[in-house]
């Protein structure tokens, strides 16, 4: 059985940084692809950024880009999201989720929350003065 649980999440002032980790658990992890969303109260989830099984590629929504970094460590079955120059509303719930990518390939990039079916708990960030 898949698991993945989220780390990292705390409360940092506009400017600050963050790191969040995914560790992933009961499955081949160089086969999934994995991305990170993200949900504010009253909000729908959103994505924020995913990586490809290979760790080759990724991609950033445009809310983030030149502001997160996603990184993969297939040795310790985790991913990161480093978060940098934080903004209020950056403030959400983030999430982790897999998707098993084998037969697209290692490079393949999903970038719709459809195509992810294995999620973690979540864990907050809070970014406020």
């Amino acid at each position: 059985q898949l698991q993945l649980v989220e780390s990292g999440g705390d409360l940092v002032q506009p400017g600050g940084s963050l790191r969040l980790s995914c560790l992933v658990s009961g499955f081949t992890f160089d086969r999934v692809a994995i991305g990170w969303f993200r949900q504010a109260p009253g909000k729908e989830r959103e994505g924020v950024s995913y990586i490809s099984s290979s760790g080759e590629n990724q991609y950033y929504e445009d809310s983030v880009k030149g502001r997160f970094t996603i990184s993969r460590d297939n040795a310790k079955n985790t991913v990161y999201l480093q978060m940098n120059s934080l903004k209020p509303e950056d403030t959400a719930v983030y999430y982790c989720a897999s998707d098993d990518t084998y037969l697209s390939g290692r490079w393949y990039v999903p970038i719709s929350r459809w195509e992810y079916d294995n999620w973690g708990q979540g864990t907050q960030v809070t970014v406020s003065s």
